[in-house]
């Protein structure tokens, strides 16, 4: 059974009605004491997918009443003997729990997807690193190289950042995001169009070639990376595997978009840059679609009128781009079969 533990610390005057109404939420277990004169402390321990509900209910509360304080935890253990009826309904659970897709509180997401979305000097340094070491494994045509610089590629959040904030209407942490995303493109270009002038481009390299067109396939790599990405973060998994997915669909053409560029290879560089638009395109969509149907949404009725507006804004924009790429990419086969 997977648990959390709540602890809100409640003015003294506002206790007995914040208290009764928890009461009405499903509690595993549920203690109070004195925290100081003016200050009572509520522990809640609850099942991790009932978290969400009890915290919407704080949040509200909080917004409302001054020296509120709401803190969550990690539960690793808990022993207790449980009954008969105890056993029975964690059967039932277990049951029910199997159809669901499993995530982590909108609460526990956000402050995730914040620290992502923010320009920071190690986020610099790792673009920078990730770059280079790509941009020299196309030079080498090293498979092995280009793969262990995604593993230090820090794509996956500003990416994820971006569509967790078009469900939430959030569009402080979308421009954030959107500004941390194009930061790392731009530093990515400008350092494999600089290599240019030092180092021969990989004309006959296989890697190379292979990222200066797209085709179907890459769209539907893209969105496998985005999914994946998207359900890791949900569940908490650890990012750095997935990371290396969506480094796929996104570190490599932009190395190789720069290297055309610095090389003016324009018909190169036309089919890496539909092929990074593409990718980061069904990277959104498929990560937008998957926190839609996990069922984050805001609590307050105007941010949920405003998050239910950017959500389908989102997906039917991507969507869009994702076709008349898709259409691209059909027309540009059927010249080259001619």
């Amino acid at each position: 059974m997977d648990l959390q533990l709540i602890e809100a610390y409640i003015p003294d005057k506002h206790f007995v009605r914040i208290n009764e109404s928890l009461q009405k939420y499903p509690l595993v277990s549920h203690w109070v004491s004195n925290e100081s004169e003016e200050q009572m402390l509520i522990r809640i321990l609850v099942n991790t997918r009932d978290t969400e509900e009890i915290l919407n209910y704080l949040e509200n509360v909080s917004n409302l009443v001054d020296g509120f304080e709401v803190l969550l935890f990690p539960v690793q253990t808990y022993i207790k003997r449980l009954s008969d009826e105890d056993k029975a309904q964690q059967l039932k659970d277990k049951e029910a729990d199997k159809n669901k897709l499993q995530r982590a509180s909108r609460h526990e997401l956000l402050g995730t997807i914040q620290k992502s979305s923010n320009i920071t000097l190690t986020y610099t340094l790792l673009v920078v690193l990730s770059a280079v070491v790509v941009t020299i494994g196309f030079i080498q045509n090293s498979v092995a190289v280009i793969i262990g610089a995604m593993v230090i590629a820090p794509m996956l959040g500003p990416v994820i950042s971006i569509a967790f904030s078009s469900i939430l209407g959030d569009f402080q942490l979308l421009r954030s995001s959107t500004t941390t995303l194009s930061y790392a493109i731009f530093i990515v270009l400008g350092i494999s169009i600089l290599f240019t002038f030092i180092f021969p481009v990989p004309y006959e390299s296989t890697e190379f070639a292979s990222r200066t067109h797209v085709n179907l396939t890459d769209i539907v790599l893209a969105l496998a990376s985005g999914t994946a990405g998207a359900l890791s973060i949900l569940n908490r998994l650890p990012g750095s595997l997935v990371g290396v997915m969506v480094a796929v669909a996104l570190l490599p053409p932009t190395v190789v978009l720069g290297m055309t560029v610095g090389s003016a290879m324009w018909k190169e560089a036309y089919g890496a840059m539909l092929l990074l638009t593409g990718n980061i395109s069904s990277v959104l969509l498929a990560a937008v679609i998957v926190f839609s149907l996990s069922g984050i949404r805001p609590v307050k009725w105007d941010e949920v009128q405003k998050a239910n507006t950017s959500r389908k804004r989102s997906i039917l924009y991507v969507s869009l781009i994702i076709l008349l790429l898709i259409t691209a990419i059909l027309f540009s086969d059927r010249i080259d079969l001619r």
